[in-house]
């Protein structure tokens, strides 16, 4: 399996396809780059698809306490290892936190911007003690079934979870979920007390296409409106019965606008 070394940390990632254009997917907190299996299939017949692990998350090597500025520096160090020219950059939550500090900071790098179920914004603090709870329990006794449960309402939306027909995948995720180490609180305490970049967004140029469910519950629909308003050449999907993980929860209709996107900008 493909490792790199950047920024002082090993980062795993995946490499596939052999079209002309370079497509990077960054995943969001508690997932890996296998959040994006469905759109990695779909589109490595026309384009060269990477997708990678945030350190301290799936199989990159796991560091001290990091922020998302920590994030994208490592992000911007892959690229300019494994690519020759600018990518998209598609990136869902965490992974959207990192892709508008790049496009705003390294424009040079970024062809067009892919942002789902992402915020601008600093944490909202009425979210802190919940999320300080949780996480507070996993240091000491690991994603045990009740957080694991309370994460997956956070995670997708309420009618996904309800619908019989999503049971398999619904254990699949969870258990995807469970296998988290207690050092994920780390990479936790990355995305609750992060910074936000709302000064920045007015930076970022490239051509910018932003996804939200409209049952998102962790970066809600308004979020996704605030950075559409902040970056000049942006335009907004919202997706119906999806949450906070449009990617696993609606495949087909997040391949279709990535795909047409991508078609559009090359």
């Amino acid at each position: 399996m493909p490792q790199i070394n950047v920024n002082g940390v090993d980062i795993f990632y995946t490499d596939q396809g052999n079209g002309e254009e370079t497509i990077i997917f960054s995943h969001g907190l508690l997932w890996s780059h296998q959040m994006f299996s469905d759109q990695v299939e779909f589109l490595q017949t026309r384009f060269r698809v990477i997708a990678y692990d945030h350190r301290g998350q799936g199989q990159s090597e796991v560091t001290g306490p990091f922020d998302m500025d920590t994030l994208e520096e490592d992000t911007a160090a892959l690229i300019k290892e494994l690519c020759e020219g600018p990518v998209h950059f598609a990136g869902l939550s965490m992974g959207g936190f990192v892709g508008m500090r790049l496009a705003a900071r390294h424009p040079d790098l970024i062809k067009s911007l892919i942002l789902l179920e992402t915020s601008a914004n600093a944490e909202p603090v009425e979210n802190l003690p919940k999320y300080k709870t949780l996480n507070g329990i996993v240091k000491w006794f690991g994603l045990i079934p009740p957080v694991a449960n309370k994460v997956m309402k956070i995670m997708f939306a309420e009618s996904w979870l309800s619908d019989p027909i999503n049971a398999e995948k619904i254990d699949y995720w969870k258990s995807k979920l469970k296998s988290n180490k207690k050092n994920i609180t780390g990479a936790v305490e990355g995305v609750i007390y992060r910074k936000g970049i709302e000064n920045e967004l007015g930076y970022i140029s490239c051509p910018t296409m932003i996804i939200v469910g409209d049952e998102d519950v962790a970066t809600t629909p308004v979020k996704a409106k605030f950075i559409q308003m902040g970056i000049a050449k942006s335009k907004l999907h919202r997706v119906p019965g999806a949450g906070h993980s449009s990617c696993i929860e609606k495949p087909k209709e997040i391949n279709r606008l990535i795909g047409d996107w991508l078609i559009e900008q090359s």
